[in-house]
């Protein structure tokens, strides 16, 4: 095993077994996940770094961009390290910016610049699209990012299972789902993998990840730091990061590598300076106490 691989221990996703501690690629983008980043450059040697520091898992997606981050995976990496898992993911569309300039301020628009399109043409399209763009022949984890209320899910991971059973996905993963939604998906294909958001704070995904710490399926949680918003002063969380002389950044990821060995946290940045605090955390050990401590302060909903 590698160094952050025998602080965080090892999953297996994908018949690769690989570091519980990934990496996020959503910020290899522009403002508002759209578009070129302002330091190409710097994502790439990123991305390059999180690699040397025993990153293992990167998990991506056509939409970042659209199409920009899994562009610059392969500028970064190609050809792929052997014992190294890409996931990337289709469903999502986009309209623009999700963030905007109003009068008014900035504006998040959150869904409503991700439309959701489940058709299995177009899911067949993006994993071939996937494919080029990435330089490989074969996707190690490809997840449907979002259901489309429109089309049967039926009909969404049944085109996944397809892509399977030919031999262009190893895995097939889920995001953003319930419990009942993941019952109904394992009855046609099995799931390797769910992303639901899920952190220190944030709890909603809770029934969901526990019918995968119940059944041994890999539970990513996005924004594992809250998109940068945990407050120091609220809840335990500022004193335990005094404590362990870190940052509240760390403890929730390091958190997360405590609640469940199913968990494999991706926090994401574009800078390296950013991503070796994050890749820091590994190294932490929280007490059973200290872990208690957040779990009860988080919200469940």
């Amino acid at each position: 095993m590698n160094a952050l691989s025998d602080q965080t221990g090892t999953i297996q996703i994908a018949g690769k077994q690989v570091a519980r501690l990934g990496f996020g690629t959503m910020r290899l983008t522009g403002r508002g996940i759209w578009g070129e980043p302002a330091d190409r450059d710097e994502c790439i040697a990123t991305v390059r770094r999180a690699v040397d520091l025993g990153v293992q898992f990167i998990d991506t997606a056509d939409s970042y961009g659209p199409y920009v981050s899994e562009q610059i995976l392969r500028d970064a990496l190609h050809p792929y390290p052997d014992d190294l898992l890409i996931a990337t993911k289709a469903g999502l569309t986009r309209n623009g910016p999700d963030v905007i300039d109003t009068n008014e301020g900035t504006k998040q628009l959150g869904p409503a610049a991700w439309p959701p399109v489940g058709r299995p043409e177009y899911l067949r399209q993006e994993a071939l699209m996937s494919m080029r763009r990435l330089g490989v022949d074969q996707i190690d984890l490809f997840q449907l990012h979002r259901i489309d209320p429109k089309v049967p899910l039926a009909d969404q991971v049944g085109e996944l299972k397809n892509l399977q059973d030919e031999g262009k996905i190893v895995a097939i993963g889920l995001s953003q789902i319930t419990p009942e939604q993941l019952q109904e998906a394992r009855g046609i294909v099995k799931i390797a993998s769910v992303q639901s958001r899920f952190n220190v704070v944030d709890r909603s995904a809770k029934a969901v990840f526990d019918v995968c710490s119940r059944d041994g399926i890999a539970f990513i949680p996005w924004a594992p730091v809250a998109q940068g918003r945990l407050d120091e002063s609220a809840g335990p969380i500022g004193q335990i990061a005094r404590d362990h002389n870190a940052t509240v950044g760390q403890i929730a990821i390091a958190w997360l590598l405590a609640f469940d060995d199913m968990i494999v946290p991706i926090p994401g940045t574009s800078q390296r300076s950013h991503l070796e605090e994050n890749t820091a955390a590994g190294a932490l050990s929280l007490s059973a106490d200290e872990v208690n401590a957040l779990s009860s302060a988080g919200s469940p909903s």
